[in-house]
């Protein structure tokens, strides 16, 4: 699909703040695509973390999703068609760079192709792991879908409230076998739980990721919004924006302890050796299915092998009953 199709930054990811109550909205308004943002998009997300870090007129900052669903991942085709393409300029978009810059990327097949990819993923410009480093309080807002990147945000956000029908999970466990938020997800989760969303490639559902304590709060979609805002008033009225940074100073220093940093960069490393690992017949590909059939189908016709209640689909699910 030609970048120009793409709809902007500016449109995917809408910032709203309220300066009297200190609370900010990032809405992903993408719902055509399940809210999947485009590079430039994540690039915009991150660069708006970054403002509200230090704008005083922040305290609280809401994540949600427009439409039925949070979200199920990054636009992907979009993502590897600038990352295979012959041109070089989208790749060095990604690291806000320019062919004016006079930068060299490294080859593709190299150890850096990859490593430097996923490194600039635990990066905070990078889009990805951006909300870790957040000094304020972050509030998920998960509905419908949680997939892939959409999953990194509920992981590094502070509370996560979820409507009954979310599930949460990535596809990627199942045509890769990892992916950048491991450690983190393994530290909210729980190391059994998560050993099992990645082992059967299965999701969990809002009550189970209530259950092992991933989720703060789960309620009837209809309810969802207002359980939000409640959440998010309480966290606004309780101690002044320097007593939060200090607070969330606390936090990340116990999770620095815990290796959640370290984990991000062994991320890094599965992903750069990714190209070793070998089929053991007709095991789904990234190279071989996913990039030659698309995301979708390729999950779809995956998906069907699997217990119903395992699957990733909805749709899939619903045979089951």
């Amino acid at each position: 699909m030609p970048a120009a199709s793409h709809p902007s930054p500016e449109e995917i990811v809408v910032y709203e703040k309220d300066p009297a109550t200190k609370i900010a909205t990032i809405t992903l308004s993408r719902p055509e695509r399940l809210n999947a943002p485009t590079s430039a998009a994540r690039l915009r997300y991150a660069e708006l973390l970054h403002r509200a870090n230090i704008d005083d007129d922040v305290k609280v900052l809401v994540i949600r999703g427009l439409g039925q669903d949070f979200g199920s991942g990054v636009d992907l085709p979009e993502f590897m068609g600038a990352l295979t393409g012959e041109d070089d300029g989208p790749r060095l978009a990604e690291y806000h760079l320019t062919p004016d810059d006079d930068v060299r990327l490294p080859p593709r097949d190299s150890f850096r192709g990859g490593a430097q990819l996923t490194q600039w993923f635990a990066n905070s410009r990078g889009g990805c792991r951006s909300l870790q480093e957040f000094k304020k309080i972050s509030i998920v807002e998960a509905k419908g879908y949680c997939y892939g990147w959409h999953f990194y945000q509920a992981a590094d956000a502070d509370l996560v409230i979820a409507s009954e029908d979310t599930l949460f999970g990535h596809p990627a466990f199942r045509y890769v076998g990892w992916g950048p938020r491991m450690w983190a997800w393994a530290m909210t989760m729980g190391i059994r739980r998560f050993q099992e969303m990645v082992f059967t490639g299965r999701p969990f559902t809002a009550q189970e990721m209530y259950d092992c304590s991933f989720v703060n709060s789960v309620v009837p979609r209809e309810e969802l919004e207002e359980e939000v805002a409640k959440y998010a008033k309480a966290c606004s009225l309780s101690r002044p924006v320097d007593a939060v940074v200090m607070q969330k100073s606390f936090f990340q220093t116990m999770k620095q302890f815990q290796g959640e940093y370290m984990g991000s960069i062994m991320s890094a490393m599965l992903e750069s050796m990714g190209g070793a690992v070998r089929a053991d017949g007709d095991d789904m590909m990234l190279g071989r299915d996913v990039y030659g059939s698309g995301l979708g189908q390729a999950v779809k016709v995956n998906d069907d092998q699997f217990p119903p209640e395992f699957r990733l689909s909805k749709s899939g699910r619903r045979q089951a009953q």
